[in-house]
């Protein structure tokens, strides 16, 4: 069974960073970033695979965010630069057995229980 745990959220005012961490108890292979806003969906970020080689992120979000992973602490990041108050969100870990990089929500089967990212302005 593999549990993750998000840590490093909190509040920033725009043009700020911050650092997301995943610690992941277990191996999942490849891991992603969520988000969701009050009112809206959930939506893909960022995802990488399990060697790290292979990432993929959503187009907009592209040069601002940097998801990376350090297998030997068995720990993914999500790097957020010049953040803006849209970036404002509940942001998750998740974890997948496959080794193919994905957007895809309903494809994780493991989750974190989110934290806070909030972008003032």
């Amino acid at each position: 069974q593999v549990q993750l745990v998000e840590s490093g959220g909190g509040l920033v005012q725009v043009g700020g960073s911050l650092r997301l961490s995943c610690a992941a108890s277990g191996s999942p292979q490849s891991m992603g970033w969520f988000r969701q806003a009050p009112g809206k969906e959930r939506e893909f970020v960022a995802a990488v695979s399990r060697s790290g080689g292979n990432t993929y992120y959503k187009d907009s979000l592209k040069g601002r965010f940097t998801i990376s992973r350090d297998n030997a602490k068995n720990t993914v990041y999500l790097q957020m630069n010049s953040l803006k108050p849209e970036d404002t969100a509940v942001y998750y870990c998740a974890g997948t057995l496959g080794t193919t990089v994905i957007s895809v929500a309903s494809l994780y089967k493991y989750w974190g229980q989110g934290t806070q990212v909030t972008v003032s302005s």
